[in-house]
């Protein structure tokens, strides 16, 4: 199935221009609206197909950095329209780019190393995540982005929400805020299929239960984050909106390299030693990045961008995290589960160190020379630790595009 060239992203107006193109060619079917304005004043886009009352809301562009939901929502969007079985019974529903500012920001369409990739890396702060902000800031706050799609939820209100995520090196995963039967089995023969690995030990879900493997479940309320010093509850997310009018959120990841070292359901010989390993590397990388932005901040004094906002937000998680990942007892004990915390542990600072180089270029070149060697240094470690592999973006789109028609179809089966 090919969707566009190898290694090649749209940006938010090829997205917009694709679906005014598609709504243009089945006008009877497909329409297509704005639904709100970002902070910058960027509009927001929503494409549907189909009138049925038991809706499906696909939502991409959540993370700036994961942009393969882009390419996945096009897809579906064809698919829909071309098979007229989808439609049987279900309006879907695309929003095209839930953050287009963030969007903006985060410049390697075309990837062809970790280390290309975080060349022109942004991911925002937590509260400037669209789906995120309401786990961290009170509700005269949000952003007008989640008063979008919060909004389009209520319109809507369907029985399934499904959002596209995705990882820069890794496996595929789905997390859920109720459980799908049936979905596990057609997610990992898809992942068989293409080569994908399944992230059985996801660290963004430590501790859920699984309803099959790399398929992860929402626990109750009552029970307890894994790593409590982290400010967002996929709780309070937008995820969970759906569940005021009875429906669900499946997010589904899918990774741009991937690794078997993620996939590995072994029982690690001692986690507990090598996940204290990890929150020493991960404190001593951020330290590196901190001293560097510590001796450039008398030129930062008049900045205040995302990209700064962004990366002084993560370094200050590092220390709770560090902290988390050595005063609880492991979350997982498998190789997979610390292959993943391995992963997002070197994620945070090298992140960090992405983005302040950005910030300054032309302010301070030296101090970003620096940093643009730990960015290169950090990413080739990485990407030689997991023996990553790129995943063809036609491979990664037709696996999230499977995940969620089945996700569809089965949760469906769960509303009627």
């Amino acid at each position: 199935m090919s969707v566009l060239p190898e290694l090649r992203y749209p940006t938010v107006a090829e997205q917009v221009s694709a679906a005014r193109a598609l709504a243009a060619h089945r006008p009877g079917v497909c329409t297509l609206r704005q639904v709100g304005l970002s902070r910058a004043g960027r509009p927001l886009h929503l494409l549907s197909v189909g009138r049925a009352r038991h809706a499906v809301l696909v939502v991409a562009g959540a993370h700036a950095n994961e942009p393969t939901g882009s390419c996945t929502l096009l897809a579906l969007a064809r698919r829909v329209l071309e098979e007229r079985e989808l439609r049987d019974g279900i309006s879907w529903h695309f929003l095209l780019c839930a953050d287009p500012d963030g969007a903006s920001l985060h410049v390697t369409p075309a990837p062809r190393s970790l280390f290309d990739y975080h060349l022109g890396f942004f991911r925002p702060a937590g509260p400037e995540q669209p789906e995120w902000a309401p786990s961290v800031l009170p509700p005269d706050r949000l952003p007008p982005e989640t008063r979008a799609l919060t909004g389009v939820i209520d319109e809507l209100r369907p029985y399934l929400q499904v959002t596209l995520h995705g990882t820069d090196l890794g496996g595929s995963w789905v997390q859920l805020t109720k459980d799908v039967p049936g979905l596990a089995e057609p997610f990992a023969k898809s992942a068989a299929e293409l080569h994908i690995p399944v992230e059985t030990g996801a660290s963004d879900a430590a501790g859920w239960p699984a309803s099959g493997p790399g398929v992860h479940v929402m626990p109750a309320p009552e029970a307890g984050p894994a790593y409590p010093s982290l400010p967002d509850d996929a709780r309070h997310s937008t995820w969970y909106h759906a569940h005021r009018y009875g429906g669900l959120t499946a997010v589904v990841e899918v990774p741009m390299w991937a690794s078997d070292l993620v996939d590995d359901p072994a029982p690690h010989p001692a986690p507990a030693a090598a996940l204290g390993r990890l929150a020493r590397r991960l404190q001593r990388d951020a330290l590196e990045v901190t001293r560097v932005l510590d001796a450039a901040l008398p030129r930062l004094a008049d900045l205040d961008g995302p990209l700064l906002r962004a990366a002084r937000w993560g370094l200050e998680l590092v220390p709770g995290l560090a902290d988390d990942l050595v005063s609880s007892p492991p979350a997982d004990r498998t190789r997979a589960y610390v292959g993943s915390v391995d992963a997002f542990a070197r994620r945070v600072p090298l992140r960090a160190a992405a983005m302040l180089r950005r910030v300054l270029r032309g302010t301070d070149d030296r101090a970003a020379q620096q940093l643009e060697e730990l960015v290169a240094t950090w990413s080739d470690a990485f990407a030689e630790r997991f023996r990553a592999r790129w995943v063809p973006l036609e491979h990664q789109v037709e696996h999230q595009s499977r995940t969620v028609v089945a996700a569809a179809l089965h949760a469906r089966e769960g509303a009627s």
